[in-house]
């Protein structure tokens, strides 16, 4: 899927499952989103800054909003 011209970076970790996890929970919630560097979790995470995740400028307040009421 294309993603919005003007991506953002809403959460960063050095653990790739976890932003997978955080990636489903979005497009569960109707909101597209991409994991960016995960190559990285596994090699060069302090070089890029780990794994990224990332959507569209548009949706970014309401992913943030997601994933700050993440499970524990």
């Amino acid at each position: 899927m294309p993603m919005d011209p003007d991506p953002v970076v809403i959460y960063r970790t050095f653990n790739l499952g976890e932003a997978q996890l955080m990636r489903s929970r979005l497009e569960g919630a109707g909101i597209d989103a991409q994991v960016e560097h995960e190559a990285s979790a596994t090699m060069l995470d302090v070089a890029v800054g780990g794994v990224r995740l990332v959507v569209a400028s548009d949706r970014a307040e309401e992913a943030r909003a997601l994933i700050q009421d993440k499970p524990s």
